[in-house]
Protein backbone atom coordinates (compact mmCIF):
# COMPACT_ATOMS: atom_id res chain seq x y z
CA UNK A 1 0.00 0.00 0.00
CA UNK A 2 1.41 3.36 -1.05
CA UNK A 3 -0.07 6.57 0.37
CA UNK A 4 -0.61 9.23 -2.29
CA UNK A 5 -2.87 11.72 -0.50
CA UNK A 6 -3.61 13.30 2.86
CA UNK A 7 -7.08 14.61 3.70
CA UNK A 8 -7.45 17.05 6.58
CA UNK A 9 -10.45 18.12 8.57
CA UNK A 10 -10.36 21.86 9.22
CA UNK A 11 -12.19 22.95 12.39
CA UNK A 12 -10.38 21.59 15.42
CA UNK A 13 -7.68 19.88 13.38
CA UNK A 14 -5.95 22.66 11.45
CA UNK A 15 -7.47 25.57 13.37
CA UNK A 16 -8.95 25.23 16.85
CA UNK A 17 -12.35 26.79 16.27
CA UNK A 18 -14.10 24.39 18.64
CA UNK A 19 -12.63 25.59 21.93
CA UNK A 20 -13.73 29.21 21.23
CA UNK A 21 -17.18 27.95 20.24
CA UNK A 22 -17.60 26.08 23.53
CA UNK A 23 -16.15 28.92 25.63
CA UNK A 24 -18.62 31.36 24.09
CA UNK A 25 -21.60 29.16 24.90
CA UNK A 26 -20.27 28.37 28.39
CA UNK A 27 -20.11 32.10 29.15
CA UNK A 28 -23.62 32.73 27.85
CA UNK A 29 -25.13 29.76 29.71
CA UNK A 30 -23.36 30.85 32.92
CA UNK A 31 -25.02 34.26 32.71
CA UNK A 32 -28.36 32.49 32.98
CA UNK A 33 -27.16 30.20 35.77
CA UNK A 34 -26.88 26.97 33.79
CA UNK A 35 -23.97 24.68 32.88
CA UNK A 36 -23.35 24.24 29.18
CA UNK A 37 -24.30 20.67 28.07
CA UNK A 38 -21.04 19.67 26.42
CA UNK A 39 -22.18 16.07 25.88
CA UNK A 40 -25.13 17.25 23.77
CA UNK A 41 -22.96 19.77 21.91
CA UNK A 42 -20.44 17.02 21.21
CA UNK A 43 -22.97 15.27 18.99
CA UNK A 44 -22.66 18.05 16.40
CA UNK A 45 -18.88 18.63 16.59
CA UNK A 46 -17.38 17.80 13.21
CA UNK A 47 -20.74 17.62 11.45
CA UNK A 48 -24.45 18.02 12.08
CA UNK A 49 -25.48 14.68 10.66
CA UNK A 50 -25.67 12.95 14.05
CA UNK A 51 -27.83 15.42 15.96
CA UNK A 52 -30.21 18.35 15.72
CA UNK A 53 -29.02 19.88 19.02
CA UNK A 54 -29.29 23.66 19.04
CA UNK A 55 -27.63 25.42 21.98
CA UNK A 56 -29.81 28.54 21.77
CA UNK A 57 -33.06 26.55 21.63
CA UNK A 58 -31.88 24.34 24.48
CA UNK A 59 -31.08 27.35 26.66
CA UNK A 60 -34.53 28.78 26.01
CA UNK A 61 -36.09 25.45 27.05
CA UNK A 62 -34.41 25.83 30.45
CA UNK A 63 -35.92 29.26 31.05
CA UNK A 64 -39.44 30.39 31.80
CA UNK A 65 -38.90 33.55 29.73
CA UNK A 66 -38.53 33.51 25.96
CA UNK A 67 -35.28 34.56 24.30
CA UNK A 68 -34.50 36.23 21.02
CA UNK A 69 -32.85 33.16 19.51
CA UNK A 70 -31.47 34.98 16.50
CA UNK A 71 -29.88 37.65 18.66
CA UNK A 72 -28.50 35.02 21.03
CA UNK A 73 -26.89 33.09 18.18
CA UNK A 74 -25.42 36.27 16.71
CA UNK A 75 -23.96 37.13 20.09
CA UNK A 76 -22.38 33.69 20.44
CA UNK A 77 -20.96 34.00 16.94
CA UNK A 78 -19.40 37.38 17.71
CA UNK A 79 -17.70 36.06 20.85
CA UNK A 80 -16.52 32.85 19.20
CA UNK A 81 -15.35 34.45 15.96
CA UNK A 82 -13.34 37.08 17.80
CA UNK A 83 -11.52 34.29 19.63
CA UNK A 84 -11.03 32.25 16.44
CA UNK A 85 -9.52 35.25 14.66
CA UNK A 86 -6.72 35.21 17.25
CA UNK A 87 -5.88 31.53 16.61
CA UNK A 88 -3.05 30.24 14.44
CA UNK A 89 -2.62 26.78 12.94
CA UNK A 90 -2.33 24.00 15.48
CA UNK A 91 1.09 22.47 16.30
CA UNK A 92 2.57 20.22 13.63
CA UNK A 93 0.21 21.26 10.86
CA UNK A 94 2.71 23.35 8.91
CA UNK A 95 5.35 20.61 9.13
CA UNK A 96 2.88 18.09 7.71
CA UNK A 97 1.85 20.35 4.85
CA UNK A 98 5.41 21.23 3.91
CA UNK A 99 6.64 17.62 4.19
CA UNK A 100 3.66 16.38 2.14
CA UNK A 101 4.52 18.79 -0.67
CA UNK A 102 8.17 17.76 -0.51
CA UNK A 103 7.11 14.10 -0.82
CA UNK A 104 4.75 14.83 -3.73
CA UNK A 105 1.58 13.89 -1.87
CA UNK A 106 -1.79 15.34 -2.82
CA UNK A 107 -3.57 17.39 -0.17
CA UNK A 108 -7.23 18.15 0.50
CA UNK A 109 -9.43 19.67 3.16
CA UNK A 110 -12.75 17.90 3.82
CA UNK A 111 -14.87 20.01 6.18
CA UNK A 112 -18.47 20.10 7.37
CA UNK A 113 -18.18 23.89 7.44
CA UNK A 114 -18.89 26.18 4.50
CA UNK A 115 -16.43 27.40 1.88
CA UNK A 116 -16.94 30.96 3.11
CA UNK A 117 -15.62 29.89 6.52
CA UNK A 118 -12.88 27.45 5.54
CA UNK A 119 -11.49 29.30 2.54
CA UNK A 120 -11.38 32.62 4.39
CA UNK A 121 -9.51 31.24 7.38
CA UNK A 122 -7.19 29.06 5.27
CA UNK A 123 -6.23 32.15 3.30
CA UNK A 124 -5.81 34.20 6.49
CA UNK A 125 -3.48 31.53 7.86
CA UNK A 126 -1.46 31.43 4.64
CA UNK A 127 -2.10 27.73 3.97
CA UNK A 128 -4.81 27.74 1.28
CA UNK A 129 -2.30 27.29 -1.54
CA UNK A 130 -1.02 24.02 -0.08
CA UNK A 131 -4.26 22.20 -0.87
CA UNK A 132 -5.11 20.68 -4.23
CA UNK A 133 -8.79 20.48 -3.31
CA UNK A 134 -11.05 21.96 -0.64
CA UNK A 135 -14.31 20.09 -0.09
CA UNK A 136 -16.94 21.69 2.15
CA UNK A 137 -20.56 21.33 3.20
CA UNK A 138 -21.55 23.34 0.11
CA UNK A 139 -20.24 20.49 -2.06
CA UNK A 140 -22.46 17.68 -0.74
CA UNK A 141 -26.21 17.25 -0.40
CA UNK A 142 -27.94 18.86 2.61
CA UNK A 143 -27.68 16.66 5.68
CA UNK A 144 -24.80 14.64 4.22
CA UNK A 145 -21.91 16.15 6.16
CA UNK A 146 -20.03 14.07 8.74
CA UNK A 147 -20.61 11.46 10.18
CA UNK A 148 -21.72 10.56 6.64
CA UNK A 149 -18.81 9.66 4.34
CA UNK A 150 -19.78 11.94 1.44
CA UNK A 151 -17.15 14.64 2.02
CA UNK A 152 -14.34 12.10 2.07
CA UNK A 153 -15.65 10.16 -0.89
CA UNK A 154 -15.82 13.40 -2.88
CA UNK A 155 -12.27 14.25 -1.81
CA UNK A 156 -11.03 10.86 -3.05
CA UNK A 157 -12.78 11.40 -6.36
CA UNK A 158 -11.43 14.92 -6.86
CA UNK A 159 -7.90 13.90 -5.87
CA UNK A 160 -8.18 10.84 -8.15
CA UNK A 161 -6.91 8.41 -5.51
CA UNK A 162 -8.28 5.16 -4.10
CA UNK A 163 -9.39 4.89 -0.49
CA UNK A 164 -6.38 2.66 0.27
CA UNK A 165 -4.05 5.43 -0.96
CA UNK A 166 -5.19 8.13 1.49
CA UNK A 167 -4.97 9.06 5.15
CA UNK A 168 -7.56 11.21 6.89
CA UNK A 169 -6.72 13.44 9.87
CA UNK A 170 -9.63 14.15 12.18
CA UNK A 171 -10.26 15.49 15.67
CA UNK A 172 -13.88 14.47 16.38
CA UNK A 173 -15.92 11.26 16.74
CA UNK A 174 -18.17 12.38 13.86
CA UNK A 175 -15.17 12.91 11.61
CA UNK A 176 -13.56 9.61 12.51
CA UNK A 177 -16.83 7.76 11.86
CA UNK A 178 -17.15 9.46 8.47
CA UNK A 179 -13.62 8.48 7.46
CA UNK A 180 -14.12 4.90 8.61
CA UNK A 181 -17.41 4.73 6.67
CA UNK A 182 -15.50 5.84 3.58
CA UNK A 183 -13.00 3.03 4.18
CA UNK A 184 -10.01 5.36 4.68
CA UNK A 185 -7.24 5.08 7.27
CA UNK A 186 -7.90 7.74 9.90
CA UNK A 187 -5.58 9.38 12.40
CA UNK A 188 -7.36 11.07 15.31
CA UNK A 189 -5.79 14.22 16.75
CA UNK A 190 -8.19 15.45 19.45
CA UNK A 191 -8.12 19.10 20.51
CA UNK A 192 -8.85 20.41 24.04
CA UNK A 193 -12.61 19.98 23.50
CA UNK A 194 -12.74 16.71 21.56
CA UNK A 195 -10.17 15.12 23.88
CA UNK A 196 -13.03 15.03 26.39
CA UNK A 197 -15.03 12.81 24.02
CA UNK A 198 -14.73 9.13 23.24
CA UNK A 199 -12.80 8.50 20.01
CA UNK A 200 -12.11 4.81 19.97
CA UNK A 201 -12.16 3.57 16.40
CA UNK A 202 -9.34 5.52 14.76
CA UNK A 203 -6.40 3.62 13.30
CA UNK A 204 -4.04 5.81 15.30
CA UNK A 205 -4.51 8.56 17.90
CA UNK A 206 -2.02 11.38 18.51
CA UNK A 207 -2.10 14.13 21.09
CA UNK A 208 -0.74 16.49 18.43
CA UNK A 209 0.61 16.32 14.90
CA UNK A 210 3.84 17.62 16.43
CA UNK A 211 4.21 14.30 18.28
CA UNK A 212 4.97 12.27 15.15
CA UNK A 213 6.57 13.39 11.89
CA UNK A 214 4.86 12.66 8.60
CA UNK A 215 7.70 10.35 7.57
CA UNK A 216 7.33 8.37 10.80
CA UNK A 217 3.57 8.18 10.31
CA UNK A 218 3.92 6.93 6.74
CA UNK A 219 6.34 4.24 7.92
CA UNK A 220 3.67 3.04 10.35
CA UNK A 221 0.89 2.70 7.79
CA UNK A 222 2.65 1.82 4.51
Amino acid sequence: MVIRALIFDFDGLILDTETPDVHAWENIYAEYGFPFPLESWAQIIGGTGASTFNAAVHLQSLLSDSLDLDDLQKRQNRISHSLVDEQTVLPGVMDYLQDAKRLGLKLAIASSSSHSWVDTHAQRLGIFHYFDKVICADDVAPGRTKPNPDLFLKALDQLDVRKSEAIVFEDSPNGVRAAKSAGIIVVAVPNPVTSLLSIDNANLTLRSLADLSLSELLNKVQ
